[in-house]
């Protein structure tokens, strides 16, 4: 079955996977067949400690049972917010698909090694950014950060650019999955999977 033909099929519990990371790689390998731009980008929601909620975009990296990745400058404020309360919610939204996924539970730094190996992977370029940048700080005038990102070369020219101590990844381990599927006149589809101990609960929800 193609994908169009899996979009015009309503989700049916009885026949989706037990486990809701099967799921995910179905639709997750639905996006990159349709060579979607920009398929691994997701909202990554956060609360400070007072529950005001904060939300941006940033990029999958990596997936697997053990959770979502993505990297950061753990001076930012969403990485202020998670210290605080390690809880967030990642959204992925594929219009072309006419589908969403939103995922919740707990948020954890990666191990240095897991984000220093990461960094060795980036281009050089982007390497330099996640030094020069202190991202959510106010950005001074007169400020160049095309002139910091030239002095930092310049600085490690001819050597390998090495991982900063505050920059690394944050792991989102699963506690609950909702794929929702576009269908006429608003009744669209949303399937929940909540876990409990080392099962998953599965259930309907009302569009």
């Amino acid at each position: 079955m193609n994908i169009n033909d899996r979009r015009k099929q309503p989700l049916d519990i009885t026949i989706m996977p037990v486990d809701p990371f099967q799921q995910f790689n179905l639709w997750y390998d639905d996006v990159r067949s349709a060579d979607i731009p920009n398929s691994n980008a997701m909202v990554i929601a956060t609360a400070d400690g007072d529950g005001r909620p904060s939300a941006r975009m940033v990029l999958l990296k990596e997936f697997d049972r053990s959770g979502f990745v993505f990297y950061t400058n753990y001076e930012s404020r969403k990485a202020a917010e998670l210290e605080l309360n390690p809880h967030g919610s990642i959204l992925f939204l594929w219009n072309a698909l006419e589908r969403q996924v939103r995922i919740e539970g707990r948020v954890q730094k990666t191990s240095r090694e897991e984000s220093r190996q990461y960094f060795a992977k980036r281009p050089r370029e982007s390497q330099i950014g996640a030094w020069i940048s202190r991202q959510s700080s106010i950005l001074p005038d007169g400020c160049s950060l095309e002139a910091s990102a030239a002095a930092l070369e310049k600085k490690f020219s001819g050597r390998e650019i090495q991982c900063p101590d505050f920059w690394g990844g944050y792991r989102l381990v699963p506690e609950s999955f909702e794929f929702w599927q576009e269908r006429p006149y608003r009744l669209h589809d949303r399937v929940k999977y909540k876990k409990n101990g080392e099962t998953w609960i599965i259930n309907r929800l009302f569009p």
